[in-house]
């Protein structure tokens, strides 16, 4: 049900790949409640994605960006501010790994493809607010948000080097945020997701049973793309104005369960 949280805002969203994204159901979501923005990806994750459906159904403009990339986002910020003048709200959900894609494991990396994942999934962040506070591209009280997963604090041995670039995700977030809020009233948090059935999230070992397990370990259930949606809608509205520099988890309780019951009935009938 829209509520029109986002009407007259203006915005961009990083990494909407095809209808499995949350980026994807932000651009649904963040339309249905009155905003406009412009959607980017890399020219690569363009031709592979199905974005132009999206672009068209939210009458969206596209602008190709590799967010690793201080050129090339400076042609993006420079076209959306001509777009729209400053803009209200940023989403950055972008993740990539070389060594989960190939299947190499962490302590095994491969370096190259170590700093790669670095870069492409915290440092572009970085990079993206970068750009946005010496344009001077967004209005006061502006959202900006990037989607990590509880990996960052805890162990998931398959995560690879993915739990690295979440860290420094969530580091960058508050050290830019500090700044960003001081200079310019701009609020800078991550959201910590359930395990999703996305792209990226799919090209990990073992997710399918991962999905599973936090299922049975999380209190309300994991929590579908959609609703990750429905929370940035909120954090990027004006009813969560005074909440920055933090990492949200998203996660129906996951985050502070130690165990479940459901677990442990599985344990204790493997005793019996």
């Amino acid at each position: 049900m829209a509520n029109n949280l986002l009407k007259g805002k203006k915005g961009i969203i990083f990494g909407a790949l095809n209808s499995n994204s949350i980026a994807w159901k932000v651009a649904e979501r963040a339309y249905e409640e009155g905003a406009e923005f412009v959607l980017s990806n890399a020219p690569i994750a363009l031709r592979m994605g199905e974005i132009n459906e999206l672009a068209q159904a939210t009458g969206s403009e596209i602008i190709p960006a590799d967010a690793t990339s201080i050129e090339d986002l400076t042609v993006l910020f420079d076209k959306t501010i001509e777009k729209f003048g400053k803009i209200d709200f940023i989403l950055h959900s972008i993740g990539m790994s070389v060594n989960v894609r190939k299947g190499i494991h962490y302590t095994e990396s491969n370096h190259e493809y170590y700093m790669k994942a670095m870069d492409v999934s915290a440092i572009s962040f970085h990079k993206v607010m970068k750009v946005a506070m010496e344009k001077d591209a967004m209005n006061e009280w502006g959202s900006i948000l990037a989607l990590s997963y509880i990996a960052a604090q805890r162990v998931f041995p398959d995560y690879n080097d993915m739990a690295d670039a979440k860290s420094l995700l969530e580091s960058i977030t508050r050290s830019f945020g500090y700044h960003f809020g001081e200079r310019k009233k701009v609020r800078v948090n991550t959201i910590s997701q359930s395990p999703t059935a996305t792209t990226a999230g799919s090209g990990v070992k073992g997710f399918d049973g991962f999905i599973s397990y936090a299922e049975e370990m999380s209190p309300l259930g994991n929590a579908s793309a959609l609703a990750c949606a429905d929370y940035c809608i909120s954090m990027f509205s004006d009813l969560t104005k005074y909440v920055t520099m933090q990492n949200l988890f998203h996660d129906g309780g996951f985050s502070f369960t130690g165990v479940s019951r459901s677990v442990m009935d599985k344990f204790e009938k493997g005793y019996n």
